[in-house]
């Protein structure tokens, strides 16, 4: 029996949408430059408002009920838009992948302690190179020769890699 009372209901309904189209091609053209965005806002309003038919109150404002259906759905597609890079096809937007940010502290927090348990004469001379100073500007800052700084940062590396246990960390 409910059935034979919506049927009505939605069929009146559907075709009050359908009369207000030209009212929500004005709007459309408020919202979007574009004439094919004003299209394809029009069409994804009424496909939303079909769908949603059965929750449409008898005895409210349908235009309204419209309106607000679309600026929803161009502001939904605005923020979406916004969060896309311009110009790069979605497909390989989509497979990019960013690490965690928690994934950067935990190996940070690794690589400092890992750090902390290098002799002190090593750590200087491995962070010194770390930060682009020369080997030979270690060497004197560190009042020794080239070839006790180059074994020094290797040794520190090998400590690292062996603690840490990911080659290539520095």
């Amino acid at each position: 029996m409910d059935a034979v009372v919506t049927a009505p209901i939605e069929q009146t309904v559907h075709a009050q949408i359908e009369a207000q189209l030209p009212a929500l091609r004005r709007f459309a053209r408020q919202l979007c430059r574009a004439i094919s965005d004003r299209e394809d806002l029009v069409q994804e309003t009424v496909m939303r408002a079909l769908r949603s038919s059965h929750q449409f109150r008898p005895n409210t404002n349908l235009r309204s009920w419209l309106f607000t259906i679309m600026r929803n759905t161009f502001n939904t597609e605005y923020r979406r838009r916004c969060r896309e890079p311009a110009g790069m096809d979605p497909e390989r937007f989509e497979r990019i992948s960013i690490s965690a940010p928690q994934e950067w502290a935990v190996c940070r927090s690794e690589l400092r302690s890992a750090l902390k348990r290098i002799p002190f004469s090593t750590r200087r001379t491995l962070l010194l190179v770390a930060m682009g100073v020369s080997y030979i500007d270690t060497a004197r800052l560190c009042a020794c020769e080239i070839g006790t700084v180059k074994s020094r940062v290797n040794r520190a590396r090998k400590m690292l890699e062996d603690d840490i246990g990911r080659p290539g960390v520095m």
